[in-house]
């Protein structure tokens, strides 16, 4: 909204700064940052005050979670409502990029949101039948890989070599779709202590924000030797309302947590980071850089797998955060550690702009 003032206005003056994206990064930033933080408080008390008994904590998981009974969850709204207000604000509502990822983050959210409303009306940790869940994913996807796709080439890039791609014709719609739904369960799957996925996918919107800007330049991109993608710089202003929505939760996140996003939040969150790889033709850098989700969400594959073909189980107990913990690792020692690595995969997955 207000980039269409300052160019209404013929951008004059210091309305001049929002003309640029770098500019309007930092300033969307700020803005879902400092929504969250103003909303939080009186909103997780409002969940706590519906909820009351809050999020279902399974009696199977490690026991240290029991202590964790009553804490409310559908925190992700917080993520949702500063991150929207802060892009309506800044971002250039012309783009379709932007509107694309947008779409995935609030459709992703509501059928998250669906999910946490199943399980905390009925206090159970079952929620919306999984079938129904990919099903409706995957009628957002597809929705949201149309509008992108009609934006770019059906090519899929390969990291670490320059100019090669797989043109993947039609099956590029099936295949942008996959990533999308895949990035969304897998954060999923992660978020399953307290701040395990919110750093993580900070760090992954920061390093697609570089990517998205550098893309979105012709200069840049035929320097490294990336894909350019015309109007992809502009969801670098998306990824920096995802930074600072996410930052502003992980103040109430952080252990021990207030309030859990639950499924509408990281749900959104990974469908958004999917859109986002997909726009700006960096599919397989989302694998690299959100490589900590993939590892999580492979961990789950291979022990179900496993114990329906030996009866036996891979890791103690899956996702592989909680294996960890069974192995007597406190909760607090495995988020600040799986930083870690998101932070050097983040590292990794820059490292492909240049080796190529």
């Amino acid at each position: 909204m207000l980039y269409l003032i300052a160019q209404w206005l013929e951008f004059e003056g210091i309305l001049n700064l929002v003309r640029y994206q770098t500019f309007r990064f930092g300033a969307t930033l700020m803005t879902a940052l400092i929504i969250g933080l103003i909303i939080g408080p009186r909103f997780i008390n409002m969940l706590r005050v519906r909820q009351g008994k809050g999020q279902p904590i399974r009696e199977d998981g490690p026991q240290t979670h029991l202590a964790k009974r009553g804490t409310p969850t559908m925190g992700g709204l917080m993520i949702l409502i500063s991150l929207v207000v802060a892009l309506l604000l800044w971002m250039d509502l012309s783009s379709p990029f932007v509107w694309a990822c947008l779409a995935v983050t609030i459709g992703f959210g509501v059928i998250g949101f669906m999910d946490d409303y199943d399980k905390v009306s009925k206090n159970s940790h079952r929620g919306v039948s999984g079938r129904v869940r990919l099903l409706l994913e995957f009628i957002v996807a597809g929705i949201a890989a149309y509008i992108i796709v009609s934006q770019i080439n059906t090519n899929l890039y390969i990291p670490f070599l320059s100019d090669r791609s797989i043109p993947l014709g039609p099956f590029y719609y099936v295949f942008a779709a996959f990533v999308i739904v895949g990035a969304g369960n897998a954060v999923n799957l992660t978020d399953g202590l307290d701040g395990l996925a919110t750093m993580p996918v900070v760090i992954a919107a920061g390093t697609f924000a570089l990517i998205c800007y550098l893309a979105g330049r012709v200069d840049f991109s035929e320097y490294l030797g990336i894909p350019h993608v015309p109007g992809a710089g502009e969801l670098a202003v998306f990824c920096a309302a995802i930074m600072g929505a996410g930052l502003a939760f992980l103040w109430f996140n952080a252990p021990p947590a207030a309030v859990f996003m639950g499924d509408t939040g990281s749900l959104a969150l990974g469908g958004a980071l999917g859109a986002i790889a997909v726009a700006s033709h960096h599919e397989i850098v989302l694998a690299i850089v959100g490589g900590l989700f993939v590892f999580e969400a492979l961990s789950v594959i291979i022990q179900v797998f496993w114990f329906k073909r030996t009866g036996k189980r891979v890791f103690r107990m899956a996702p592989i955060h909680h294996h960890f913990e069974q192995l007597g690792w406190s909760e607090s020692t495995v988020v600040i550690r799986f930083w870690i690595v998101s932070i050097v995969l983040a590292l990794i997955g820059l490292a492909t702009l240049k080796l190529r």
